[in-house]
């Protein structure tokens, strides 16, 4: 068994002991049973929260309402929730009643999909009414029950199942499919900052070509923020080697690029991305809008940064391929610059006040900039002192 299986055994264990059910479920089960690899563990047990805080001496209740005790043990938190029910989902996100209950089969029913509905016993025997081992057998992501009713009671399941698609290589069942087609109104009353995390781990999988087109074919994508029109642009983007991306900023930028939306700010605003991310995309949708112009010269490779090296590979990827000649060639440009950041820069505004004996303004960042374009030109070495005398001979001070 999973090493963090076997530290969690005490708590099923102790569970145990008093009286109660319980078992291993959910993400950690499925991944275990797939031979992937396994960050945490979830026990769910016939105990109330109640029940559970009286058998450990250290709890945190972080969602005892909805049944979930945190119980640290031997200085690891584990997550215990007990069995339930659900009903009335007038948000379409969240129950608006629980009832605790004591068996296990009616708990594995209110689960989203069949691969994430298998429990497991301590000495690793599996449960699996919903027979979500045959649906990892056969690669397919199947609802609990009516689709229908599953994407009712949470529409963010229909994020969830692209996203799983993605991560695990699963076809969808046809039903599942179907559903997705009638419901993505639905995700209208999702918030944003939840369907932006979905997308963010559906383009980290291993199957993102896949999960990209079964939006755009289910037509999910009309209910993402500022995809309404853009399925051309889906379907385009879908075509490409999306795996050789080497980080999310960078299919966003390759998006954007396939997208040819002008207010760039706006859309991903729309996201509710942090900031630096939003910035980082649009400096790279911006170097290959540009390409190669952009980075002919030092100065606007050397303001780009690292940011150019990841536009050369969102450029070799808008040309389809795969050799990343563009990224080759900027890292080698790139690594002849005498001065690569403002860190590595050898004087300081600090250093310019005191040399000039004037107040602090605008014109320190124009002298700063002075500085290093005549180090990027091999007018001046990086070296404060060299700095200085050139500063003086150029008639700065």
């Amino acid at each position: 068994m999973n090493d963090l299986f076997a530290q969690a055994v005490p708590i099923i264990k102790l569970l145990e002991k008093a009286g109660y059910e319980a078992y291993f479920v959910g993400g950690s089960v499925r991944d275990y049973l797939m031979n992937k690899s396994i960050h945490d563990v979830d026990i769910a047990t016939s105990a109330t929260p109640q029940e559970v805080k009286a058998i450990f001496g250290k709890t945190v209740d972080v969602g005892i309402e909805h049944g979930t005790v945190i119980v640290l043990h031997r200085g690891k938190s584990y997550e215990v929730t007990t069995f339930r029910t659900e009903s009335g989902y007038s948000d379409f996100r969240r129950p608006d009643h629980v009832e605790f209950v004591r068996s296990l089969e009616e708990d594995l029913k209110r689960r989203d999909f069949t691969i994430n509905a298998i429990a497991m016993k301590s000495n690793g025997e599996v449960i699996d009414p919903m027979d979500g081992r045959k649906d990892i057998h056969n690669r397919l992501l199947v609802t609990v029950g009516d689709p229908d009713e599953r994407f009712r009671e949470d529409a963010l399941r229909m994020m969830r199942a692209v996203r799983f698609i993605s991560q695990l290589d699963f076809e969808l069942d046809k039903e599942t499919f179907e559903s997705l087609q009638n419901n993505g109104y639905m995700l209208k009353n999702i918030a944003v900052e939840r369907i932006y995390t979905e997308f963010e781990k559906l383009l980290t999988g291993i199957s993102i070509n896949k999960a990209i087109h079964l939006l755009a074919e289910c037509g999910l994508f009309k209910y993402l923020p500022g995809l309404a029109r853009m399925r051309d642009s889906l379907e385009n983007f879908a075509k490409l080697p999306l795996k050789n991306a080497g980080s999310t900023t960078e299919l966003w930028a390759l998006l954007m690029v396939f997208s040819e939306e002008q207010d760039i700010e706006k859309f991903l605003r729309a996201w509710k991305m942090p900031v630096k991310q939003i910035r980082e995309i649009q400096s790279i949708t911006t170097l290959v809008r540009n390409w190669p112009i952009a980075l002919k010269e030092k100065h606007p490779l050397f303001y780009a940064g690292e940011l150019a090296v990841k536009s050369a590979k969102v450029f070799d990827l808008v040309q389809g391929g795969d050799t990343r000649e563009n990224e080759t060639y900027v890292r080698e440009w790139f690594s002849r610059l005498p001065l690569k950041n403002m860190s590595e820069l050898a004087v300081n505004g600090s250093d310019l006040l005191s040399w000039y004996k004037r107040q602090p303004g605008p014109w320190v960042k124009d002298e700063l900039q002075f500085i290093i374009e005549g180090i990027l030109n091999a007018r001046v070495s990086n070296e404060k002192e060299e700095i200085k005398e050139w500063l003086s001979f150029c008639g700065r001070m």
